[in-house]
Formats: structure tokens, sequence, C-alpha cells
């Protein structure tokens, strides 16, 4: 159901500012109050990863330096999304798809109907903008099938991670159950059992939360009303604090998947080339490399979100922000790789020993 979101490229548009008059204000004074007023009132709900790029705070700065203001004319700006020239009356204004929005028709143009007292079109005081020539992927046809292809994608891993969570409780139980069982090997197998739990509760709770709420009835309502634009007012940002925390916690389960994994081959490793390696002295330092660094950087994730990409629910990603915590993910990743090759290249060496050995013994009785 995640890629769905996508779908939700609208913009959330302010009422337009009451700024225009018969004397026009200084260009300097003009920008200054025009970025104050809609940097902190436009919000919009448009996927992060690519509204939150390098070229978007420039474009937004440079789209208030070049506003000039004439009478009797639609007033210039900035609508969230792309910088709007100033509209003739009784025309229709449009501006070329913003290149750095990744998922838009680069081709395409938004349009946006300045009426005849020069005043840009609204609709329940909120300003309408039309941008269906900038989403590539509108067609409702074409929209049903791949909504009905993500349904069943959605029902394939729901019943896959239910079957894998059976499983592994299953395991724990036989873990515990069993003392002969108990030992640093298996303790660390718990863990990682644990972790992938954990990371399925998760994405139960995610689906449920981050998804179970008014977008994706606000998309089929746009399928079945073939409704290309739309105006929404801003929402709370409170109300979004239950959808942050879950998908803090499904990151943090997904970080600790990948390093208990890393945990398993640094013990083997250990088991391979120390001597004399203490198993149960080691437990505490897996056990906060499992579950400890995975905190720390996914906590440094949230904190930099929190105060630079603090729009709505957190399930987009925010350009860059995102390597945080994918950065040490793929390098427990790396590590792990790096230790599952020495292992094999040393198992393949000791089994090549044993097998000349054995040949060896076999000549001596000839």
């Amino acid at each position: 159901m995640e890629p769905l979101m996508k779908w939700n490229r609208l913009a959330k548009l302010e009422p337009e500012p009451k700024y225009r008059s018969r004397k026009c204000l200084p260009k300097n004074l003009f920008t200054l109050f025009l970025v104050s007023l809609l940097g902190e009132t436009v919000e919009m709900n448009l996927n992060l990863q690519t509204l939150l790029r390098s070229h978007f705070h420039p474009t937004k700065f440079d789209c208030g330096l070049h506003i000039l203001c004439t009478d009797e004319v639609c007033s210039p700006g900035w609508d969230g999304l792309v910088c709007w020239p100033q509209g003739s009356p009784g025309t229709v204004s449009k501006v070329p798809c913003p290149s750095y929005v990744y998922d838009f028709n680069h081709n395409g143009f938004a349009y946006r109907h300045c009426d005849l007292n020069g005043s840009w079109v609204s609709v329940e005081n909120r300003t309408w903008v039309n941008y269906s020539d900038c989403l590539r992927f509108l067609a409702p046809g074409i929209e049903k099938g791949k909504r009905d292809f993500f349904e069943r994608l959605h029902i394939m891993y729901t019943v896959g991670y239910a079957v894998s969570f059976s499983s592994l409780l299953v395991a724990i139980f036989i873990i515990g159950y069993f003392r002969r069982l108990h030992c640093t090997r298996n303790y660390i197998h718990m863990h990682l059992f644990v972790s992938f739990m954990l990371r399925a509760v998760s994405i139960f709770v995610k689906d449920r939360v981050v998804y179970a709420n008014g977008v994706l009835q606000e998309y089929d309502t746009m399928l079945m009303d073939n409704i290309s634009t739309v105006s929404i007012s801003p929402l709370d940002k409170t109300q979004y604090v239950g959808c942050k925390i879950t998908v803090l916690f499904f990151i943090y389960f997904l970080a600790t998947n990948y390093y208990w994994i890393l945990v398993e081959g640094l013990y083997l490793h250990s088991l391979i080339f120390m001597a004399f390696f203490s198993d149960s002295k080691y437990l505490w330092g897996f056990t906060l490399i499992g579950w400890g660094v995975p905190a720390l950087f996914v906590s440094t994730w949230a904190v930099v979100r929190a105060m630079l990409a603090d729009v709505r629910c957190w399930e987009l990603s925010a350009g860059d922000i995102k390597w945080i915590y994918q950065v040490p993910i793929l390098t427990a990743i790396g590590l792990n790789f790096i230790l599952f090759v020495n292992i094999v290249r040393v198992l393949a060496t000791k089994i090549r020993e044993t097998n000349a050995g054995r040949y060896d013994t076999r000549k001596q009785y000839r």
C-alpha cells in the first residue's frame, strides 16, 4: 500500500494573500513580507523525498526576488510548489511543471485561472490550481489496475509477515523451554528472532496508523470523480504525532534486523579466529550492538527530521536526511559481507587441508 501514497501529489494552498493594492510595496520589503508570510502558512501534501531537494528553497527564494506588484492583475507569488507570475484578468496562466519534483511530468504545465476581477479563482476561500498535467499516471483506468495490484501486494506481505511472526514465536518458545538449548549462540538467535517479530508488528501498526486515514479515501474520490485538482486546508501537525512515532519505531526495528545479523556474523567470526573467546563475556557487548547502535542513529535522524523537515507524517523520505539511518544500515551490510567472505575463505582452507591429510594417510598404507 505504500506506493499508493505517491499519488497524493497535490499542493495544500492557503487563501490568496491580500497584498494587492493601488500602491505597490517596495521590491525588497515586498519580498521579505511574501517569504515570511508564505513560509509560515503554506502547507504541502507532496512526496518529501522530491520536494525537499536542494532546488526547492532556492526556487522559492528566487520567486520572491522576482515578484513585482502590478495593479488590476492577479498577484504573483509562491503557491507552495511553483512560482506563479502575475496573471491578466480573464485568462488562464500556465507554468512548467517543476523539474525538482521527480515524479512529475516535466514536459507538462500547471494551470491557474485569473478571473475578471483580477483575483485568482478560489474554492472555499483557497486558491485553486490544476496540476493534472504534471501527474504522470492519473488516468483512472490505469490507476484502478495499479491500485488493485498494490492491494494484492499488501495482502501478500501481510500474510507473509504473519506467518513469519508465528514461526518465530514458536522458535523462541522452543529455545526458551528446553534448558539444553540455553547458550550464547541461541540467545543471539532469540534476539534476532525478536527483532524480526517487532519489525512485523511495526509494519502492521504502520499500515493501520499511516494509511487508515483520509488520504486513501481522498485518492479514491479523485479516481471516481476524475478530479485532478483539489484545495485542502492546512492540518494541525499535532495530529501526526502517533504516525511519526509509528514510523520511527518501524525504522528502528528495521535497523535492528541488520545489526543483529551483523552480530551473528561477528559471533561466528570470533569463534573461528579467537582461540580463547568467551562467548558469555561478550554477550552484553553484542546486545549493545544489536539494540543500542540503531537507537543512536535512528534517534539522531528523528531529531534532524523534526527540526528540518517536520511536515505531516514521516513515512515519506525527506531528501538526504534519510542517509542518517541508511548509511549505518549499508555499513552493517558491508561488514557482514566482509565477515562472510573471510569465514568462507577460512572454512575452505581447512577443508582443503583435511582432504590433503586424508590423501597422505592413504599413501602411507600402500
